[in-house]
């Protein structure tokens, strides 16, 4: 394990204290979960890959049909080039005409929509089987959660993704054209994750590595997880680095001439979930993987999994920090991120401000009078632009959470947001939950809805 810098270890002890005696164990993933089969064979020149998916799932209500989501056919993503076809589909063994409404998606490209409608209704405990082949492409370059760049692939949400929540039903909002997150998606067990790619390339997965097979100059990588709810790969010249950090086992992957070296991309990981922790809890995964994206600007999380831009190394703290909170906002406890954006970006950038010792970044003052009080508002209502979506939602949810903090004590405070995480991990939480949370602490929840993220009693 990597020895965390005095600084860091006098941090940690500054901003967080350790879980309060009212925090209650973590809840277990749901029994009933789906359980998901998966299987990428990557081309050649790294442009795209054929995809083969099975899905065992048990509804907890009746349903007459299966919805998926296909967001790589998002506006952002259909824009650099990207895009997923549902070849075939079958449930049960029976092959079924897939309907695709676009839903957000572009004219041209496929939507982002796909039902496959159910020959009769399925009562709520009874488990169906669904067999899809899809076909992915990867835009050149693109700035985004997939593309493909110097050699190396990148995707994550590159799979038909079920739509379903337990206790809502099928989630069917539309993709938004601002740059953000849509996807929606309960947690599953991921039965296997099988990549396929040229031999001499490294693949970087989700969970946890259970081995290779080698046949006619190309690997298959094979991964398997407990509990994800997605899944993101990268394949390309890496070089590789695993260590233990922090209580996980990461695996490193970055190219040759990178801006910041390896040493510190480990230091830096390790900081950040080693002051996170204290604050938030144990890191929800044994595994985590960490690779670059030459296309992307910024960083983007994924269950177990982190992609990242060439980052320069005074910009790696705050960022890594950031996408690491995203571990337990999103990934342990998820969120519809198309329609509560700020559940999990707000409480991310939270965390950053908290974890780094930087909260005096984040002021309600700076958020301009035409953007106070949409918090809440859904990724849709930001279309256009992203300079707008970062100050209503990152910075204004960020400042919020801050001056809640402030009023009614950090110990108090921290405590909550420990046993929010706790209760609903494993599940997809709402806005109604983090009101539960907060309950005790009126000054919170009253400043919550003044922003727009709880709605008026």
């Amino acid at each position: 394990m990597i020895r965390t810098t005095l600084v860091a270890l006098l941090a940690t002890l500054l901003v967080a204290c350790s879980p309060g005696p009212t925090t209650p164990p973590r809840a277990a993933p749901d029994p009933a979960r789906p359980v998901v089969s998966l299987a990428f064979d990557v081309a050649d020149d790294l442009r795209g890959a054929t995809g083969r998916e099975q899905v065992a799932f048990t509804p907890d209500a009746p349903v007459c049909e299966l919805v998926f989501r296909a967001w790589p056919n998002a506006p952002v993503s259909a824009a650099a080039g990207s895009s997923l076809r549902v070849d075939t589909s079958a449930v049960d063994g029976t092959p079924v005409a897939p309907r695709v409404e676009a839903a957000g998606a572009p004219a041209g490209a496929p939507g982002t929509l796909v039902t496959l409608p159910l020959p009769s209704c399925v009562p709520a405990g009874r488990t169906v089987t669904v067999d899809l082949g899809f076909t992915l492409a990867l835009g050149p370059d693109a700035d985004d959660r997939l593309g493909t760049s110097r050699g190396v692939a990148w995707f994550g949400s590159a799979f038909p993704l079920l739509a379903w929540v337990r206790g809502q039903g099928w989630v069917r909002t539309p993709a938004a054209t601002a740059p953000g997150e849509n996807a929606v998606s309960e947690e599953f067990t991921l039965r296997s994750l099988e990549v396929t790619a040229p031999s001499g390339l490294a693949v970087s997965g989700v969970g946890r590595a259970v081995g290779t097979t080698d046949a006619a100059g190309r690997t298959t990588h094979r991964f398997t997880a407990d509990a994800v709810r997605d899944v993101a790969v990268a394949v390309g010249p890496y070089e590789v680095v695993e260590r233990d950090v922090a209580g996980t086992r990461l695996h490193l992957f970055l190219l040759p001439g990178t801006r910041t070296d390896p040493d510190r991309w480990v230091t830096e990981i390790d900081t950040a979930i080693g002051r996170l922790q204290p604050l938030l809890g144990p890191f929800p995964y044994p595994d985590l993987w960490v690779a670059l994206a030459p296309g992307q600007s910024s960083g983007i999380e994924y269950p177990g999994a982190l992609q990242f831009g060439d980052t320069r190394p005074g910009d790696l703290p705050s960022l890594a920090t950031h996408e690491l909170a995203h571990q337990w906002f999103y990934s342990l406890v998820g969120n519809d991120q198309g329609l509560h954006p700020w559940m999990d970006e707000a409480f991310a950038t939270w965390a950053e401000a908290v974890a780094t010792g930087r909260p005096d970044e984040y002021s309600l003052d700076d958020v301009p009078r035409r953007l106070d009080g949409r918090l809440g508002d859904p990724l849709s209502a930001w279309d256009g632009s992203f300079d707008r979506y970062e100050t209503g939602v990152y910075v204004q949810g960020a400042a919020t959470l801050l001056e809640a903090r402030r009023r009614v004590g950090a110990p108090a405070f921290d405590d909550a947001v420990r046993r929010y995480l706790a209760v609903n991990a494993h599940r997809v939480a709402t806005p109604a939950d983090v009101a539960a949370a907060f309950r005790d602490l009126p000054a919170v929840t009253d400043l919550l809805t003044s922003r727009g993220a709880l709605p008026h009693p």
